[in-house]
């Protein structure tokens, strides 16, 4: 069985953060934002946190704008202008043109943690991500979220 992870760094210390990576023996973590080097990310600034996972962790850091919904998409999500439902058939298309699992499979990621900023993964494509990787795999995979 295939084990995938989400995480979200809002509202997470540092301390939090890094502890629950180590606790469930992460073995790599998957930054999903489409930019990583906003100044309101903190320690997650991309790398710095490249840095951090890598000394307190000792896992490695990979981030994968293909796994990002566009500019355009989120704009339209934080601006209202497109509903949860409408966002989840728009960036699922996006997974498909991109040719993910073709490109990336789901085999790499066994133990890996998606990252994105999003406290919770409701309403966060980390979330649909490891969704979509689940129901098109011909593997068994488990989605744990770390809260």
């Amino acid at each position: 069985m295939i084990t995938l992870f989400t995480i979200g760094f809002t509202k997470k210390s540092a301390e939090i953060f890094f502890g629950l990576l180590r606790k469930n023996n992460v073995k790599k973590l998957v930054d999903v934002r489409i930019s990583n080097s906003s100044q309101l990310a903190g320690f997650a600034k991309g790398k710095d946190l490249e840095f951090f996972v890598k000394e307190i962790c000792h896992v490695p850091y990979q981030h994968i704008t293909d796994f990002a919904p566009t500019k355009e998409l989120l704009d339209k999500w934080h601006k209202q202008e497109v509903t949860w439902e409408e966002y989840v058939v728009i960036y699922n298309s996006l997974l498909k043109e991109r040719g993910v699992l073709r490109k990336y499979g789901v085999n790499q990621f066994d133990g890996a943690c998606f990252l994105c900023s999003e406290e919770t993964p409701d309403n966060c494509h980390r979330r649909l991500l490891a969704e979509f990787m689940k129901k098109h795999s011909a593997e068994d995979v488990r989605i744990v979220h770390l809260m």
